[in-house]
């Protein structure tokens, strides 16, 4: 599965998950009230999804083949594994240099951790 996807190429897949599973007709007129497309405008970004391994078009049904929260974990780990050669922690110290945590954020990363730890 490819991760990249253009604004509205990720716009059309959240449609999708929202959605899902949806006839393509339908997509179709979905499409013409929330991005002003043309059905050809559509079936061109159905199929390039396809291609992507994001979503299916079966029979004229239209529907995810992985879910949102795969994908963007999926985009997340490659995200850290690109940035940081995969490091959670050298991510975490980046991402809190210039932004605070919370108490609710660090309650809710020390459940995380804790969790993790019980997997273990």
């Amino acid at each position: 599965m490819e991760l990249e996807l253009g604004a509205i190429q990720l716009k059309f897949a959240e449609l999708v998950w929202e959605n899902e599973p949806i006839p393509s007709g339908e997509l179709v007129k979905l499409c013409e009230t929330r991005f002003m497309w043309k059905k050809s405008t559509t079936y061109t970004v159905i199929k390039t999804l396809c291609e992507k391994g994001l979503i299916q078009n079966n029979n004229g049904i239209v529907s995810s083949i992985i879910s949102r929260e795969q994908f963007y974990s999926a985009k997340s780990e490659k995200f850290v594994d690109d940035t940081f050669q995969g490091s959670l922690p050298a991510f975490i110290a980046a991402f809190t240099t210039n932004k605070k945590l919370t108490t609710k954020d660090i309650d809710e990363i020390q459940k995380m951790i804790e969790q993790a730890k019980e997997e273990k």
